[in-house]
This record gives C-alpha cells, structure tokens and sequence, in this order.
C-alpha cells in the first residue's frame, strides 16, 4: 500500500509514493516548460502543462513502483503558491496562469490599499497585499484584458487545477488560500466582505478545506490519464511551503525551516496567528488544523544562482560551482550581491528593487562571484530569521531543505550567517513529500498529522556555525543591511 505526493513545482511536476510509516519508496518527475516572461517583471505558465506533466508523474512513479491504482490508498497535493488560474463556464483555460514570481500588478496593489487601506488589509488577511499574490493578479486582468475577465467563472492555485484534473472538484485548502489576499487568515476562511469591496465575485473561488481534510475522489477519465483507480481519495494538501514544513517535521515550537530552492523561505509554527505590522513576513494558516505559521521570502535565492549558472556558466555543474565559492574566503574580499532578480519580498516589499554585485574591483575572482552570491542569499534569510523571531516563532535548530542544502558549503554558510545549527534530514523531498504525509495522515491516520511526522521524519547529520566565518559575517550582514536603501535611493 502507498499514499501519493503530487507537488506542481515551478520546474516541473512530482510525484512521489510513501509507505505506511512514512518513508519515501519511489519519485519520479516531468519538467515544464520554461516559464514566459515576455516583458519584464512578467512570469506565466500553461496549466495545461501542469496537468499534463502530473499525468506523466503519475504514470512514471507507478511504473517504477511495479504498482497499480489498486495500491495507492490516497493522494495528497502540494504546488507553488500565488498563481492565478482561470477557468470559463466550459472549465476551459482562459489565459496562461499568472504566477507567484509575477510582479506586473504594482498599479492594482496600490488601487487596493487606496480602497481597503494597508490596515485594513492586515486586519481582513494579517498579511498586506502583495503583487505576487492572487488577488491584485485578478484585479491586473479585470483591468487589462477584459474579454477574458468577463468569461471567468471559477479562480484555481496551481495545485488546485491539478485537483480539479484529478477529481472534477473546484477546492483549495487554507494554506495555499492564505496566500491570496483574499483570506481571512485568523478565521481561516474566506474574506468575503473583502471581496465585495473591491468588486470580487465571491462564487468564483473554490470551496476551502483544511490540508488533511478529502476534496474529492479520483474520476474515471482521470484514472484512464494516470493509472490511479477510479474513486481514490484525494486530499486538501497545502501550498508547497507548508507542504514541505510537513515533510521537514515543523509541526511544533522551536524547529524552524529554511527552504532553499528558486525562492528562499524561513518557516516557523505559531500557536496563534500573530503577524507583522509592517507585513515584513507572512502570517498564514499552517497545514496541521488549528496552527499558524510565519514566513520570510528571499525571491532570488536559488533563483540566484540558477541565473549565474545559465547566463555565466553555461554547461557547469552546480557542485563545480559550489568547490569553485569555497576558493574564495568569507565576504569575498569585501563583495555582496544583491539578490532581487525579482524584486524582494521579506523584510522589503519592493517588487522594483534590482539585484546585483556591490563592491566589484578588478581584483576579484569568478570565485569571489560566486562566494558573494551565495552569502547575499544567506543574508536575506538572516533577515527573515530575525523577523520570525521578532514575532514570538522560537529558534532552536534550523532544518534545511531544497536544492542549495545538498551543499555543505552552502549549509556552512548558512549555518555562519544565521549562527544556528543547520540540520538535514533523512528525506530531503520537499513539497511533495509533505503532499503524501497529508495523504497518510487524512486516509489512514485519522487526522494525525503530528503523529504521522514524529514518525517519519528523522534528522541526519549537523552542520554548526564556523566561528570565525560567524565573526565576519556579524559584520557583513550589517553592510549587506546597509545596501537597500542606497540601491534603492539610486534607482528611484
């Protein structure tokens, strides 16, 4: 027997199988294409393409399991967060899906704070809008491609789409619609009153679930698509940053997540939805019922270093890269980069602010970049980890995940800069492995999504602060503090 992960990443769709005590059997994976940015700041993909990448997932997972439909118990679901998908009456597709990277809508986050106001939008949410969130991405196409606006009858999240794919049912779960900016966060339901102030038509958005809870059962044209048996049950899941807090045990006080894949992202659990003023960092619902949690964002982190590699270093592997930075020394000979490739989220909100190297001398290295790089990404998560800590989220260890923590350079960095043990896990699966957890513990469990994770997720080895490099970095991480505002003076 197996319980099922489907996470509908930014480059591609997983799907992945786990037995009854939690642990990883099998994973495969179909890429998507590559995301259009046709204008700057713009980012799109075709749902379409997700769904049929989920199809291949499926069918390959299950073939290298030498498994059948008969043998999965349930699925969970887990995908990037923020995308607008659009659907007309006939459930068609209306136009490529706005996704979270996305940061055309600046004009309509403003048109909302001027209607609703920036308090008003915390007290209604707990977090403020955003371009990178749903909403102001709705308001973009009511304001700019009417046609299409016209014809919408149902909103989707990414993963949300695959479900619908799945099982025919329009639903989302609370973690993944905290990131709308149409959620009553603390209620952890719609905010309807929000909705209509600002011309929403609140039947267009899909029935809400918490992530254990079961949305709907696989179909028969859907089984004939991906092998899966007619009427499995598919669970809520979670937006991939809680899905992966799920995988990576942060069910509890005191264990933080630091994710670093193409965003950068510090997770801590909340008893209570207590949230930033300011709206540095994200106060949204937690996949495990009755939980909270906060997060920061670092936009271009692996992101980062995925464009280096692209237009810089064309054919070279990511670990010659990672051996070429630690030929540097620490704070490469006084250089930073900046990573807002797409702007930043946490702790600026600044969806206009670009990126770069500050400090560049004819006498540094191709080393000295990529050495930069690397620590301008972990600043950022200093910062994010500052903000948690403000906000009452305990730190006594931090679990790192996604592709920058295979590593141990890069996780001794971090390890530096945060000055907190970084640890890794048995299983480093992510999004789509919490996906399956929420399956085992919605189908099987009863709901037991602690116990499920207490379980199955276990530690593996520890990487502590190197003092020396802790000491330089105390002070880097005030220069690199002290960069935004000039950057940002010079830009405006």
């Amino acid at each position: 027997m197996y319980w099922m992960g489907i996470d509908v990443g930014t480059g591609g769709t997983r799907a992945l199988l786990v037995d009854a005590h939690g642990r990883v059997r099998h994973t495969a994976m179909h890429a998507h294409q590559d995301m259009r940015m046709e204008k700057p700041l713009w980012a799109e993909q075709d749902p379409g393409d997700w769904w049929a990448a989920a199809q291949s997932a499926v069918r390959a997972v299950l073939k290298k399991a030498h498994a059948t439909g008969d043998d999965i118990r349930g699925i969970g679901l887990s995908g990037q967060m923020h995308g607008l998908t659009l659907l007309d009456e006939a459930n068609r597709v209306i136009r490529p899906a706005l996704i979270w990277c996305d940061q055309r809508s600046q004009a309509q986050v403003d048109g909302i704070n001027a209607i609703v106001g920036v308090s008003g939008m915390l007290e209604a949410t707990a977090n403020p809008v955003l371009t990178g969130f749903t909403l102001p991405k709705l308001l973009w196409v009511r304001d700019n491609e009417p046609a299409n606006s016209a014809r919408v009858r149902h909103v989707l999240l990414p993963k949300d789409y695959v479900r619908f794919g799945l099982t025919g049912e329009y639903a989302s779960d609370v973690s993944d619609a905290s990131g709308t900016a149409l959620f009553n966060v603390v209620n952890r339901q719609w905010a309807l009153d929000l909705a209509t102030k600002l011309g929403v038509d609140s039947a267009i958005l899909p029935r809400v679930y918490e992530s254990d809870q079961v949305t709907g059962y696989v179909t028969k044209q859907a089984a004939e698509s991906t092998g899966l048996k007619p009427g499995t049950p598919v669970v809520a899941g979670a937006g991939d940053q809680a899905a992966s807090a799920i995988g990576n045990g942060i069910v509890t006080p005191g264990v933080v997540s630091c994710t670093l894949g193409t965003s950068g992202v510090v997770f801590s659990y909340l008893r209570e939805p207590n949230y930033d003023e300011r709206g540095r960092v994200h106060t949204f619902c937690h996949a495990v019922q009755d939980a909270w949690h906060v997060m920061g964002v670092t936009h271009g982190a692996g992101l980062s270093l995925q464009w280096f590699r692209k237009e810089l270093s064309p054919g070279v592997e990511y670990d010659a890269l990672m051996d070429e930075a630690a030929q540097s020394e620490p704070n490469a000979k006084g250089l930073f980069w900046l990573p807002y490739l797409m702007g930043e989220r946490t702790p600026h909100l600044d969806s206009t602010i670009r990126g770069g190297w500050i400090g560049l001398t004819a006498s540094h290295k191709r080393a000295d970049l990529i050495r930069a790089l690397i620590e301008g990404v972990c600043y950022s998560q200093k910062d994010c980890l500052d903000l948690v800590e403000m906000l009452g989220g305990r730190v006594e260890s931090v679990r790192v995940s996604g592709g920058g923590a295979r590593s141990e350079f890069w996780r001794r960095v971090l390890a530096s800069v945060l000055n907190r043990e970084v640890v890794r896990l048995e299983t480093e699966e992510g999004s789509a492995y919490g996906a399956a957890l929420l399956a085992l513990a919605g189908c099987e469990r009863g709901g037991d999504v602690r116990g499920v994770c207490e379980e199955a997720v276990n530690e593996r080895d520890i990487v502590p602060p190197d003092t020396q490099w802790r000491d330089v970095y105390l002070v880097g991480h005030k220069t690199y503090q002290s960069l935004y505002p000039a950057v940002k003076g010079a830009l405006a």
